[in-house]
């Protein structure tokens, strides 16, 4: 297999590394194949494909979307940034919990967080660009995200003293944890 595939603290979201064969002339890799990915429960279909870029300090997130539900496969393309992925599932047993890996265009790895998880990054390098890989379309009407700094998640985000924490107004204005477990929309993450 062109990678290996790592569980973390909470089994749905998974670290694959793609194995990178090199030589004098550089490196090649195998980022996505359909069969392996199929046969270990990642996503197999993919229907949109987002880049980003940001500077040093901005945090993008944290972001999720109930209709259609959409997953995330997302990686680093250039830069480095701390990658994070949190379970908003109603009655889940790791609801609330967070999951972290911080991601490069040097040691690539790609983050693979369900539909009902929240995701979002913060930018770590002057110049980052993100990758997501998203298993069904954007819907503007059905998405919604959780504060970055939402203290009930504890996020462990990276200290940068020399970029100030750069947000977008959407981002700034999100609710907590709390505040998105009492919209009905919540129980369509419901866990079984």
């Amino acid at each position: 297999m062109p990678f290996t595939v790592e569980e973390t603290s909470i089994p749905e979201v998974r670290l694959v590394r793609p194995k990178r064969f090199g030589d004098d002339r550089g490196w090649f890799a195998e980022l996505w194949q359909h069969d392996p990915f199929e046969a270990l429960g990642l996503p197999a279909v993919i229907r949109q494909v987002n880049q980003s870029r940001s500077a040093k300090g901005v945090v993008r997130g944290l972001h999720f979307q109930w209709d259609p539900p959409q997953a995330k496969l997302m990686r680093v393309v250039r830069g480095r940034a701390f990658m994070v992925a949190v379970d908003i599932r109603p009655g889940s047993p790791t609801l609330g919990q967070v999951v972290t890996v911080e991601g490069s265009d040097d040691e690539p790895v790609w983050f693979w967080a369900p539909a009902s998880f929240a995701r979002g990054f913060c930018a770590m390098a002057d110049v980052t660009e993100i990758e997501y890989f998203c298993t069904s379309q954007y819907n503007p009407a059905c998405e919604s995200g959780i504060r970055w700094d939402d203290p009930a998640l504890g996020i462990p985000w990276p200290e940068l003293p020399d970029a100030p924490r750069q947000l977008s107004g959407k981002d700034a204005a999100a609710g907590t944890l709390a505040d998105w477990l009492a919209r009905p929309e919540a129980e369509r993450f419901r866990h079984h």
